[in-house]
């Protein structure tokens, strides 16, 4: 049996994706050795930064420089898949080539572009835009329709492409994500006190809704905000809304942290703040209460799956409601919330993920 991969957005530089992608295929190899894995990279850096220490014996390596989101995904890629002869394909996104017709199952973490449309979501010209979006939906309508199995992080994801498409219903199978060694504390965290600082993680598009933290933080003269993120798009369109609720001198834009500094970070902040108006998963907020820090969180209904009674929720519309939630988590005793969160963040393994995702493997390929 030959499975392949699309690894092209593994790494953390990818945020949630690539941290999915780079679990997975660190995982996954091990725990079928019957089954040959043929991985697609994006480049060989990418391959070193991934596995310093080499591949596992069942894994061999294809170079596919090809920018995900191009044309060139859907017409040349294709052809590498093609070339790799695998029996099943796995494309962990939703970007699977539309003129790929192979065996295929893929990962859908959100459809947020579904969710979330227009001209307010994007930097590009309006005739761009709306280009791409066509595009978009014709890719993510195909990759359903051929997919054998569609591969989700939650019951809230599945519920989402169940109302846009019932038809594939029977396709989806739930796989959690989980927290990276790294950033995994082995016991209990200890509850220190805090500093006080405020901390989100993640990209700066419209729908994380960061403009409402930036609101709260105007009320809030004690306090700063540490914004990690790899990813700079709409990062001027956010030195703007800064600027405009004259908190400039209290925002910290840290760009790309590593984790053995972003777990520090995590530790000593007051909170992690999720004020997202969607979400696939919520990984950060899964990784802040690993590392023992109390979690402020939009009331959206991923965020209830996923962290459940651990964190403090606010109307992600009101600067009000999330000073509310502050509140209520500096009256709370610390300790007791550490330990919630660090037991909510337990119930998600990437050991797991990958384990069932095997099964999905090996139940699509049985004679």
């Amino acid at each position: 049996m030959k499975i392949g991969i699309d690894c092209r957005l593994a790494g953390a530089q990818h945020a949630g994706i690539g941290r999915y992608i780079q679990n997975l295929i660190t995982r996954v190899p091990g725990l079928a050795p019957e089954i040959n894995f043929t991985l697609f990279f994006f480049s060989q850096k990418q391959i070193r930064e991934i596995f310093p220490h080499g591949v596992d014996h069942n894994v061999s390596i294809v170079i596919a420089p090809i920018q995900h989101y191009s044309l060139a995904e859907q017409f040349k890629l294709p052809d590498l898949f093609n070339q790799a002869k695998v029996d099943l394909m796995h494309v962990p996104h939703f970007n699977a080539p539309f003129f790929y017709e192979g065996p295929l199952i893929i990962t859908i973490h959100d459809l947020l572009w579904h969710e979330q449309r227009g001209l307010n979501v994007t930097t590009l010209a309006w005739w761009k835009y709306w280009l791409k979006y066509l595009a978009y939906r014709q890719v993510v309508n195909h990759a359903i329709d051929l997919a054998l199995a569609i591969l989700v992080p939650a019951n809230t994801v599945s519920q989402t492409i169940q109302k846009y498409y019932p038809q594939s219903q029977h396709k989806i199978v739930v796989t959690k994500e989980g927290v990276d060694t790294n950033l995994q504390s082995h016991s209990q965290p200890t509850a220190t006190k805090p500093k006080k600082y405020l901390l989100y993680v993640g990209s700066l598009y419209p729908h994380k809704n960061l403009e409402v933290v930036l609101h709260a933080l105007s009320l809030l003269p004690d306090y700063r905000l540490k914004i990690v993120g790899a990813r700079s798009i709409f990062q001027a369109h956010t030195e703007q809304k800064i600027k405009q609720w004259h908190v400039a001198d209290r925002v910290d834009l840290l760009g790309f942290v590593p984790d053995r500094d972003l777990k520090k970070i995590y530790r000593e902040t007051t909170a992690l703040v999720q004020p997202s108006l969607s979400e696939g998963f919520g990984l950060t907020g899964v990784e802040a209460m690993a590392c023992g820090a109390p979690v402020i969180a939009s009331e959206i209904p991923i965020f209830q799956e996923i962290y459940g009674p651990a964190a403090f929720y606010f109307n992600p519309h009101s600067a009000l409601s999330f000073i509310e939630a502050l509140r209520k988590l500096a009256a709370a005793s610390r300790s007791t919330v550490i330990k919630k969160g660090y037991q909510q963040a337990q119930q998600y393994s990437w050991d797991e993920m990958a384990r069932q995702t095997v099964a999905v493997y090996q139940k699509i390929l049985a004679p």
